[in-house]
């Protein structure tokens, strides 16, 4: 018998997440001058706070490369942002190598075909409701909320109430 998603949140230390279609819903509105917006929910934004304020570690690998994105993270408190990374394989294991962390306290949540490659090589595959049917073949949970609307919240409110670090402190300053 496979094992719940569950079981496997106890360990979960790391959390690495795809942007567009994770963070964002996927859409983009394209200005006349060729700009490219996206929208995020600002519960995802203090979930990843509570994590980090509780010394988790946060990871982006994303194949965009809007510094707008970036600064949206930084503001956050990620430091870990891989942008341009095409194949996110690669951006994974270097991540892993350099913190020394283990494929079994990693939860991964991506949307699409350059996520799976990743999604493979962690304890914990996860996406949002409204990703392609490759990636959701791959998961271990697929969240019941689509991306962009609070998929992220999910994903790290589950981790923190299982290892009692969720509601703990209201220290997670306004996003």
């Amino acid at each position: 018998m496979e094992k719940s998603y569950k079981e496997f949140l106890k360990d979960i230390t790391t959390f690495i997440f795809d942007v567009d279609g994770v963070f964002t819903d996927g859409s983009l509105i394209i200005t006349t001058d060729g700009e490219m917006l996206r929208t995020m929910n600002v519960k995802d934004g203090y979930a990843v706070k509570v994590a980090l304020n509780k010394g988790y570690n946060v990871c982006i690998i994303t194949g965009g490369t809007n510094e707008g994105v970036r600064n949206r993270f930084k503001a956050l408190g990620i430091t870990d942002i891989y942008m341009g990374a095409h194949h996110k394989i690669d951006a994974l294991e270097e991540y892993m190598d350099i913190y020394h962390i283990d494929a079994e306290n990693i939860l991964y949540m991506g949307d699409d075909i350059p996520d799976v490659p990743p999604m493979k090589e962690v304890a914990l595959a996860t996406c949002p409701q409204n990703a392609v049917a490759e990636v959701k073949n791959v998961s271990n949970y697929i969240s019941h909320i689509n991306g962009g609307h609070g998929c992220v919240r999910d994903v790290i409110e589950q981790v923190l109430k299982v290892r009692g670090d969720w509601m703990s402190h209201f220290s997670a300053a306004n996003d």
